[in-house]
Parts: structure tokens; sequence; C-alpha cells
């Protein structure tokens, strides 16, 4: 079972799309967003080993890795935070301009440092900063923030989302008693994805990593 990055709720849409592409009859060009990993990696795999169509288990809130703006060591965070980006920007670029291919961009970002360069900047280093607020422009949407533990709070949006995540992940195994899932998402998910499957007895995780080799990692900038 082939898993991606689309809401529960999205799966009739993904169900009536992925029929007539098996069958040959609807080309992804035709299909809106048609160029997302949805369906170039998640359709065109599942069509390849004759499964069902890729079951939606995300769980959508807009928040920004900017939204964490002012407090007390608040260079802690800007500081991995800019580390993160200055390293996964460049790679991105490379495959805009032609200079590096989708898989070898799609192997390093699941690189264990660029995973681990992630989740720190993210899941980690935030909580070093407290006294603080966030960014008026992009408010999360909770009723109360605690400003005095700003970093937290900041940390605990990703982490909340991940959680709900990972429940439709399970309740989607559940459902189909799927022996083997295939995880398609957002590089900033994996760490915590596999924190919490990696502790659950039920699965054993395998890292992408045991598939995506690559020679091109040269371009990893050195992380401390």
């Amino acid at each position: 079972m082939i898993l991606v990055e689309a809401e529960p709720r999205e799966q009739p849409h993904l169900d009536s799309l992925y029929a007539p592409y098996r069958q040959g009859i609807l080309p992804l060009t035709a299909v809106p967003y048609g160029r997302s990993e949805i369906y170039q990696v998640g359709f065109a795999l599942a069509k390849a080993l004759h499964l069902p169509a890729p079951r939606g288990i995300n769980y959508y809130v807009s928040t920004s890795q900017s939204l964490l703006r002012s407090g007390h060591n608040i260079a802690l965070f800007q500081h991995d935070l800019q580390a993160l980006q200055t390293t996964a920007r460049p790679l991105k670029r490379l495959v805009q301009h032609d200079s590096l291919s989708v898989y070898d961009y799609i192997a390093l970002m699941n690189q264990p440092k660029m995973l681990a360069l992630s989740h720190r900047a993210v899941y980690n280093t935030p909580a070093y900063v407290t006294d603080g607020a966030f960014s008026s422009a992009n408010p999360p949407d909770v009723s109360q923030v605690d400003t005095a533990y700003i970093g937290v709070q900041y940390i605990s949006l990703f982490y909340n989302r991940n959680l709900k995540i990972y429940a439709n992940l399970l309740r989607v195994q559940q459902q189909t008693h799927a022996q083997r899932l295939l995880v398609i998402y957002g590089q900033n998910h994996i760490a915590v994805l596999e924190e919490l499957l990696r502790v659950n007895p039920a699965y054993q995780v395998v890292p992408a990593t045991k598939y995506l080799k690559t020679s091109a990692t040269r371009l990893l900038k050195p992380m401390r």
C-alpha cells in the first residue's frame, strides 16, 4: 500500500483519478497538479506494482517554519533554521536547472545527516526559545499561546500535526491489512514518523536510503 500527502477526505478524488489512469486513458498531464509526487511517484508506482489507489493520510495545517520570530535565544533557532535552508535550497535550485536529477535530490534529502538537521531545526532547537512571540502574519490556530515557552509551543504545533498523520497511517493499515507500506511524504515529517513507528512493535521501519543510493553526497554541506 502506498501512502501519500493527501487528506483522507480527498480519497474519493484520488480514487476517481487513479481508475482511468490505471487503465491508460487519463494522462497525468491532464490532471491538475499532475506534477505532484502524489501522481508522478505514487500513482506510477501503484500502477506498476498492480496496487490499489494510493491512500491519503495527511492532516493539513498551514504552519510556517518561520512562525517563531522573537524570544530569548531566538538566535539559536534562527541559526539552525538558516543552516537547513542554506543546505536544502541550493540542492533544489540544482534540480530546477537540470544540474541534479530528481532521484539524487530525493536520495540526498533522505540522508541521515539531512534528516537530523531538519529534525533538530524544527523539533529540538526551538525549545531553547522562551518569552517570545509568533509572527502576526501567520498566527497559529490555537486559543492560547504560552509565550513563556514559545519555542515549545512552536514544536507542539508541528508535532501535533505529525501525531495525527501517524494516527491516519495506523487507521489505513488496520482497514486494509497491508503488510507493507510505502510512505511518500515531505522530508521534514520523516524523522518524527520514523521515531513513532520504530517504537511500535507492529512495525519494522526500512529507511529510504536502503533503496535510494547516490554518489552526489559531496553536495551536502558539512554539518555540525
